[in-house]
């Protein structure tokens, strides 16, 4: 291995440990925040509930997402739900019932010799680490050692598997016989969906210091749109990977490389002609999809994936704020800070709801219109961080200890 191999290796080893790494340097944070710093999570009050969460059925996926902060959401394919574990376990399921229709062990594959010197793999040894993705026929999963494996959704075979030198934490995502995905070190690559050959790779410069996670690619009407850790949103031709436009969601500022740190993780929202992204220390924008012209923009600091619905787009911010805005006119319809610091999962929107897990396990029902709580159910006593998903009015939550769940709201 070379030096600069190295040298990535161990930065990326930085990266993923996180800010708190650093929390002890006499010159990271403010003492004017450390009051705020010191609050707790807020508290669930009691509401009078709207709605009640029924629970259609419940399966148990693996050994659950392990302590590397996994999010890997299930997917929808025609009448099953694929969700996968941390440790290379891979399930399809009847959604409608909840029966196993077959289950696969993906091997741990290679993991290199610098392996054994990473803290992280000593104390835990999972692997997958992106997932699950769909198209083609097949099931797409990514992992921490630098492959994309494909499994037949009909019964769970190997299809291939691709290595793409670096970490993928991305959701593989398919169109026009292509499956993209974002690496670690900050490339978007295409491989053909039959064969896991690449097509193409479009390199993007990666800061010393960065958010754990990458931002999964979308395809959209010929082109690929993913978000970057630079700040930037890019637009590049799904054929070859030329680029058709980018735009700089927030330009790094600050003394420190913390403060720097303007990651775009979240999945780019893709709605008629607008693209709607946000960044970490920075603002959610939307921009039209034509040439990248900012259309609109609110100072949110966000690495999630934002979600739209009632004509509004849907934030967290980074203290676990929700606000709603207008899609058109860039007004906040509503916030809501009642789950300030409860580490809440992404937001799933549909109907008049709108869906959110946290870190105690808590999936929460709230009003697209004003934000009011409308109900609550405990699902996984070791939280939820990943995306819910949503398939015909039916709603599937996959929580940290791999336990999958069907939900039916009903109005009470």
């Amino acid at each position: 291995m070379s030096p600069a191999r190295v040298a990535v290796w161990l930065a990326m080893l930085i990266t993923m440990a996180g800010c708190s790494w650093f929390s002890w340097l006499p010159w990271v944070g403010d003492d004017d925040d450390d009051d705020e710093a010191e609050r707790e999570p807020a508290e669930l009050v009691r509401f009078d509930e709207e709605v009640r969460l029924k629970a259609l059925w419940s399966r148990d996926v693996g050994k659950g997402l392990g302590k590397k902060y996994l999010r890997l959401r299930a997917a929808v394919l025609a009448d099953r739900v694929y969700a996968a574990d941390g440790y290379g376990t891979v399930m399809a399921l009847d959604r409608f019932t909840g029966k196993p229709v077959w289950e696969a062990a993906v091997d741990p594959l290679e993991r290199g010799f610098l392996s054994s010197l990473n803290f992280l793999d000593r104390k835990d040894p999972s692997f997958v680490s992106g997932g699950v993705g769909t198209g083609g026929g097949n099931i797409f999963i990514g992992t921490t050692t630098g492959y994309v494996v494909a499994l037949s959704a009909a019964d769970g075979s190997e299809v291939w598997r691709s290595f793409v030198d670096s970490e993928v934490l991305s959701t593989p995502v398919a169109g026009e016989g292509l499956v993209f995905l974002q690496t670690i070190d900050g490339r978007l690559v295409a491989l053909e969906d039959e064969t896991g050959e690449q097509r193409w790779s479009f390199n993007n410069q990666v800061p010393v210091l960065t958010l754990r996670g990458t931002s999964s690619p979308v395809y959209s009407n010929g082109v690929v749109i993913s978000g970057f850790s630079t700040g930037k949103v890019s637009v590049l031709r799904a054929s070859n990977g030329e680029p058709a436009w980018e735009h700089r969601l927030m330009l790094p500022e600050g003394r420190s490389e913390l403060d720097r740190i303007v990651d775009v993780d979240g999945q780019p929202l893709v709605v008629g002609g607008t693209v709607y992204a946000g960044a970490y220390q920075g603002r959610v924008k939307a921009l039209r999809m034509q040439d990248g012209t900012a259309i609109w923009e609110r100072d949110i600091s966000t690495a999630m994936d934002l979600a739209e619905g009632y004509g509004q787009i849907y934030a967290i911010d980074s203290d676990d704020e929700i606000t709603a805005i207008d899609r058109d006119s860039a007004e906040i319809a509503w916030t809501s800070d009642a789950f300030y610091r409860r580490k809440l999962s992404p937001p799933a929107a549909f109907s008049n709801y709108l869906l959110t897990g946290d870190d105690e396990g808590y999936l929460h029902v709230l009003a697209q219109s004003d934000g009011r709580m409308m109900g609550r159910r405990k699902v996984d006593g070791k939280g939820i961080r990943s995306a819910i998903v949503v398939a015909d009015s039916v709603v599937y939550v996959l929580g940290n200890s791999g336990k999958l769940v069907a939900y039916e709201i009903e109005v009470k």
